[in-house]
């Protein structure tokens, strides 16, 4: 498989999805969400690595492996939501109380340069500045880069962040599929 020289040979928007689980085979969970998003025409272009981190919020529970993948795609942000909710559900996940364990979170971060608010979605997603377990792996794979609606980059956004939970590099390498280009 070739894979572009650079991401912005791509075509499409460009997006950054949260990935997390905490219950099952994490990695299983995280690695087959980034095959049903490719599989569903949506191009993962990089990921960060996985990081082991705490629970925010919520009942005591175990603790997540979460990552962030860059993403390209045509879709629409609420035709993506809805393919997030589809792969979510496909993947065993089950919406009970508000912070309880999942087999699989999605979460759009950022989709280009939009700012909206609608039913169910709000880009930027609104409370990524103010968590570890989302900045850590957002500034692996894009340090420079200044999210909508602000003036600091994500490296900035990460330093200045007050989220005292724990967030460690796990030994599992994240690879996303790659397209045929």
């Amino acid at each position: 498989m070739a894979v572009a020289s650079q991401p912005g040979d791509l075509p499409g928007e460009r997006v950054f999805v949260g990935l997390g689980a905490n219950l099952g085979d994490r990695e299983a969970q995280l690695r087959g969400a980034l095959q049903r998003l490719a599989e569903a025409g949506v191009t993962p272009v990089r990921c960060s690595a996985w990081y082991v981190t705490e629970p925010v919020g919520g009942p005591p529970q175990p603790d997540y492996l979460n990552g962030v993948v860059e993403l390209r795609t045509d879709l629409s942000p609420a035709a993506l939501l809805r393919l997030c909710l589809a792969v979510e559900e496909g993947m065993g996940r089950t919406r009970g109380e508000r912070g309880a364990p999942r087999t699989l979170d999605l979460d759009i971060l950022l989709y280009g340069a939009r700012q909206m608010v609608g039913p169910g979605l709000v880009i930027p997603h609104p409370r990524f500045r103010d968590r570890r377990f989302v900045l850590v792996p957002l500034a692996e794979i894009a340090p420079d880069l200044v999210p909508p609606g602000g003036d600091r980059t994500v490296r900035q956004l990460l330093d200045a962040c007050t989220d005292p939970s724990g967030v460690s590099l796990s030994s599992a390498p994240c690879s996303p599929p790659r397209p045929d280009l």
